[in-house]
């Protein structure tokens, strides 16, 4: 991470501007550079001042958010984190994301709201975690899947029932990726949490249901689990899963538990899928902060499962994957490009 972190940010909005600035101002990590009105300024800017990261307002005048990222990542891939006040935004937040900004952070709406310091910790939190991202790895395209000798985890029987996949900061992109290359006739379901704020993640399922022939969806209390299906975890809700009254496995979407930092909880999947599955469960953890996931992680393989983790070299964050392998609970670590076939060839 650079000693002192340039921050651009990009936002029609006057007070805007001045309320992110004060947020920023609070860390001694973060200097802010530069602040643009639009997304024609801002290319200007970031060519002028080279900022670490950018902070970016999707609604602009000229140039909105949406056409800034396009643009910025054909010229020089930048951490962009948007800023979205979510209601009548999620379409263009989805975008945002597919054209290779790497999260979305919640726009605080004024310097006064109770709501500002959540706010301001997870913005700061965030602009330190991506300010080192490797520029590489902000964009993706899909590519066939190859699994390198070196990269071949311990031979396993066809003994899995179930696919659990965890994911946080860079995930939209890292599975717009790994998705499509999974087949239609996948023998197991899977299940996902991509922590992403609420009001997103249904359209997010949708747009990636759009290219892949593997039917995914965002979870609905009852959904059946079957072979083929994928179910994203609805965020401000954990995904789990019950037996009804006729032994089917089904999703169960529970507020609690409330203590978990993040809704859904990638532990909460991990576990619920093992005390279900047992040794059959394959878990998969992806690129992102902290530590979501270890905690699961541990649970998947006390019941004898199998838990794969993202490779350093090919994360935007590698904060999650590093927590499970640094705890010794990875059983072999996967480059995106090769994920999926680390997938299939286990099952």
């Amino acid at each position: 991470m650079p000693l002192l972190i340039r921050v651009l940010i990009v936002d029609d909005s006057a007070f805007a501007r001045k309320v992110v600035r004060e947020i920023l101002s609070t860390s001694s990590l973060i200097e802010v550079v530069g602040a643009a009105r639009d997304g024609e300024e801002a290319l200007e800017m970031t060519a002028a001042l080279k900022p670490d990261v950018v902070v970016c307002d999707l609604q602009m005048p000229k140039l909105g958010g949406v056409g800034f990222v396009r643009s910025q990542m054909k010229l020089r891939p930048l951490p962009i984190l948007i800023l979205s006040a979510a209601a009548g935004e999620a379409e263009e937040v989805i975008n945002a994301l597919a054209a290779g900004a790497v999260d979305v952070v919640k726009k605080p709406s004024a310097l006064a709201t109770d709501d500002l310091r959540a706010v301001r910790d997870e913005l700061i939190e965030k602009i330190k975690a991506v300010a080192n991202a490797p520029s590489e790895n902000l964009t993706r395209e899909v590519l066939p899947a190859t699994l390198s000798p070196a990269e071949k985890g311990p031979a396993h029987s066809p003994r899995f029932r179930m696919v659990v996949l965890g994911i946080s900061t860079g995930g939209p992109q890292a599975l717009r990726h790994l998705m499509p290359l999974l087949p239609r006739d996948l023998p197991v379901p899977m299940a996902i949490v991509l922590h992403m704020p609420v009001g997103y993640t249904a359209l997010y399922a949708e747009k990636l249901n759009e290219l892949c022939e593997l039917e995914i969806k965002e979870a609905e209390e009852g959904d059946v689990l079957r072979a083929g299906r994928v179910l994203l975890a609805r965020a401000g809700r954990h995904l789990a899963f019950r037996q009804n009254a006729a032994g089917t496995v089904v999703a169960h979407l529970p507020l609690h538990p409330l203590e978990k930092i993040h809704r859904p909880s990638v532990d909460v999947l991990f576990r619920s899928a093992a005390d279900i599955f047992q040794e059959g469960v394959l878990a998969i953890v992806m690129t992102g902060m902290g530590d979501d996931g270890k905690e699961g992680a541990g649970w998947v393989k006390a019941q004898g499962g199998t838990v794969l983790t993202e490779a350093e070299k090919s994360c935007v964050i590698y904060g999650m994957p590093r927590s499970v392998a640094e705890a010794g609970l990875s059983d072999a670590a996967i480059l995106l490009d090769n994920m999926a076939h680390a997938i299939t060839s286990r099952l």
